[in-house]
């Protein structure tokens, strides 16, 4: 464990990339904070982590709701004083199958309120807590996708939402300059997650075919993330691409 005393926020702490993530900084002796809507969930990943419970603080969010991500900053203000990391990573997929044409404006609001509008309210509430806090400044670290490079076959609402991350880690990159906030996104590929378990049996290709994926322990996700949250603010790893190595990303698959 490190001897910092370093503060983050994870969303979507309760499964998949955010539990694996929050796990890690946990264990590398952060004080962290899990948001996701299951306090349940959150609970479970402070047990997985095997760390004393006073340095964890599960907090019941909806990323969705400004009043909810509000009250998530100030528990962390009050429980911790400061904040060092936030980890946007809560996210949702629209139901797969669906052709562009038949989606349901309620499923692309879904997917648009919990991908985009959720790591914006967090980003401001980061900001404002970031910039009043002595000593001044802190992490934004974003969870994009390869979907913010190139889509999968049916993938609209997922796949906008997470071209426009992009634009909310540059722009908030650029405005958080002025008060030492550093900004960063990564872009993960097939990690080996409940959402990315379809891959191991088959997902629909670009040329119309169905073929398993190769995938990776999400494990690495986490140490990627660690690694970009332990620099120090003078240097920022502003994007980064971590996948399975024999992923159909590059190139023609």
């Amino acid at each position: 464990m490190s001897g910092h005393n370093k503060v983050a926020i994870i969303t979507g702490a309760g499964s998949g990339v955010g539990r694996a993530v929050a796990i890690a900084f946990l264990k590398d002796g952060y004080r962290t904070v899990l948001a996701g809507r299951r306090a349940d969930a959150l609970e479970e990943t402070i047990k997985l982590s095997g760390v004393d419970a006073a340095q964890a603080l599960a907090v019941p969010t909806d990323v969705t709701n400004q009043d909810s991500v509000k009250a998530l900053f100030a528990r962390t203000k009050e429980k911790f004083g400061r904040l060092d990391v936030l980890f946007n990573n809560a996210g949702v997929n629209a139901p797969g199958g669906i052709m562009l044409e038949d989606l349901s404006l309620e499923d692309w609001q879904k997917v648009v309120d919990t991908n985009l509008t959720g790591p914006f309210l967090c980003t401001q509430e980061a900001f404002k807590l970031m910039k009043d806090q002595q000593p001044q400044g802190g992490r934004i670290i974003n969870n994009g996708s390869i979907s913010a490079h190139a889509p999968r076959p049916n993938s609209v609402a997922y796949t906008a939402t997470k071209h426009a991350i992009t634009g909310l880690t540059k722009t908030s990159s650029l405005d958080g300059r002025k008060y030492d906030i550093a900004v960063g996104q990564v872009d993960i590929g097939n990690a080996l997650t409940e959402m990315a378990q379809r891959m191991t049996t088959g997902v629909p290709q670009a040329d119309g075919s169905i073929k398993v994926e190769a995938v990776m322990d999400v494990g690495h996700v986490a140490s990627t993330v660690l690694h970009m949250a332990s620099l120090p603010l003078e240097a920022n790893v502003l994007t980064v691409t971590v996948m399975a190595t024999k992923a159909p990303f590059v190139g023609r698959g």
